[in-house]
């Protein structure tokens, strides 16, 4: 009995420790030897957490636009490092008081589609007076996003903007407060000044400096490599047919949830470029893009993978598509998406590697791009990022 009791008493303390404190269990398992309790790592991919902080006032447009082509690329730059990280991104607009809004903010997710989708609602409007709410932005994108827990990370913000921050708000808490506590998490703040006003240079300086970050200047329209490529059509094509062979199972929550996912990814099929698509798609084709392709709660990965038996799923859980099936057509159905898909996806990578090759070759016809938005900020990442392990050496992806 006593021997029982200890037990309980053992098994009660551990399930405490982990319960009542979020953070060991967030990064640790908890491992019984002896009469110890040690925490062990878990082993996942090393993360990667960027948040772009991005003034939406009217003279932005050209900025704006440019984001809305590459945000995709950007993410596949930033997933090329080894060991292959997972990659969420989240963004905080920003304008000035008196304008329809101070801050917009998406929040940080793998959920690249609805990442994209909330951006394709950025428009530039508002401003006029020369200084931004710059500040309260940083204090968002510092406090307000669900910054990783994870061990082995690299969190950064990128403040772009072509104006100084509002300095003259009383009781608002201002850039020098906001990038100590950033420090304090771990966060580097890199500050990326859109066009040449000069007021504009000493703050970006000195909240990069203080963010333990890099200024650098880019033309106002962000001097980014654009191009279409003859392989845009096809990719984007086939992606779309990759979406189609998803199936979502589980709670009616959960299915919800993942009907707002596929909501997001429709809107960007409709509403975004061909080049646009296609850098998803090529994205998507790599390791790390699985995430965002998938979601949650996928049943054709899942069957496929084992983690999930189609014969023990309830009734309510299946996809609808599924529900007024038999059992064997069921397994049929699954069987014949996850054969369309690896051809698909076979056929996509090798469509996206043609492309990068097409891309990388007109940018060396052109000189290089030294100067590119896409080459300083693959700079900025491949240098910072070494404290969380992760090894760049294949420059940035168009």
């Amino acid at each position: 009995m006593k021997t029982r009791l200890i037990g309980i008493a053992l098994f009660t303390l551990t399930l405490g420790a982990v319960l009542y404190y979020p953070s060991l269990n967030a990064r640790h398992l908890i491992e019984q030897t002896g009469n110890t309790i040690e925490p062990v790592p878990v082993t996942r991919k090393p993360i990667v957490d960027v948040v772009f902080v991005l003034d939406t006032t009217g003279s932005m447009s050209g900025l704006i636009d440019a984001a809305k082509e590459k945000i995709w690329s950007i993410a596949t730059t930033m997933s090329s490092a080894q060991p292959t990280p997972e990659i969420r991104i989240g963004l905080v607009g920003y304008r000035d008081r008196g304008d329809a809004y101070v801050t917009r903010i998406v929040n940080l997710s793998s959920d690249l589609d609805s990442v994209y989708a909330a951006l394709m609602d950025f428009q530039a409007d508002g401003g006029g007076d020369g200084p931004e709410s710059v500040n309260k932005a940083l204090y968002d994108a510092v406090h307000q996003m669900a910054w990783s827990q994870a061990d082995q990370a690299y969190q950064v913000i990128f403040l772009v903007g072509d104006a100084p921050p509002h300095m003259d708000y009383q009781g608002e808490v201002q850039y020098p407060a906001i990038l100590a506590s950033a420090a304090e998490k771990g966060i580097v703040v890199n500050t990326i000044q859109c066009g040449n006003m000069a007021d504009t240079v000493p703050p970006w300086t000195q909240i990069a400096s203080l963010g333990r970050g890099s200024y650098f200047q880019v033309e106002q329209a962000g001097s980014a490599v654009a191009m279409s490529t003859p392989y845009d059509e096809e990719i984007a094509t086939l992606s779309a047919k990759l979406d189609e062979t998803r199936l979502y199972y589980g709670t009616a929550a959960e299915k919800e949830k993942m009907s707002a996912k596929v909501a997001a990814t429709a809107k960007l099929h409709e509403g975004a470029s061909m080049a646009s698509r296609a850098g998803r798609g090529a994205f998507n084709s790599g390791e790390a893009g699985k995430d965002n392709f998938l979601g949650e709660n996928e049943l054709v990965d899942a069957v496929a993978s084992g983690s999930v038996k189609l014969d023990e799923l309830d009734k309510d859980a299946l996809p609808e598509a599924l529900k007024p099936m038999a059992p064997e057509a069921q397994v049929a159905y699954v069987a014949e998406l996850a054969k369309e898909r690896k051809e698909l996806n076979i056929r996509v990578r090798e469509l996206a590697d043609a492309r990068s090759d097409f891309m990388n070759k007109k940018v060396e016809e052109a000189g290089g791009a030294r100067d590119s938005l896409d080459q300083k900020l693959y700079d900025t990442v491949s240098r910072q990022a070494e404290v969380a392990g992760l090894v760049y050496e294949d420059g940035p992806a168009y």
